[in-house]
């Protein structure tokens, strides 16, 4: 089910791109270069205007809903259990502490000099 609604997240986020550019902002857009001038004319300025502009936040409302739908309703692994991920930093194992190698003391004491 979870997949399902991300495909149509995607499928959505898709035909927002595509409603976006298609909508005549001030100054023109794509929906007159591609000979949506026509098309308005046919169906008046207004009306296109409000239906890009109910599907634009329609595909938006959906975008937004569907992504707290899963954050919310994925499988959390649950107290207590093992989660097995390698970017689990806290039960990743680490190597133990080493210490410094010493050096050993040397049996015969160093050479004086004499004094003059």
């Amino acid at each position: 089910m979870i997949n399902t609604i991300l495909i149509l997240m995607v499928i959505a986020a898709l035909l927002l791109i595509v409603v976006i550019l298609v909508q005549n902002p001030k100054g023109g857009g794509l929906s007159s270069e591609f000979g949506g001038g026509a098309s308005s004319q046919m169906f008046g300025v207004q009306k296109t205007g409000d239906i890009l502009e109910k599907l634009t936040w329609g595909f938006f409302t959906f975008i937004v809903v569907g992504a707290l739908f899963t954050g919310l309703f994925l499988k959390a692994p649950a107290e207590g259990t093992a989660v097995n991920s390698a970017l689990d930093v806290e039960s990743a194992q680490t190597a133990p502490a080493t210490t410094a190698p010493t050096l050993p003391l040397p049996s015969t004491p160093a050479p004086t000099v004499p004094a003059q």
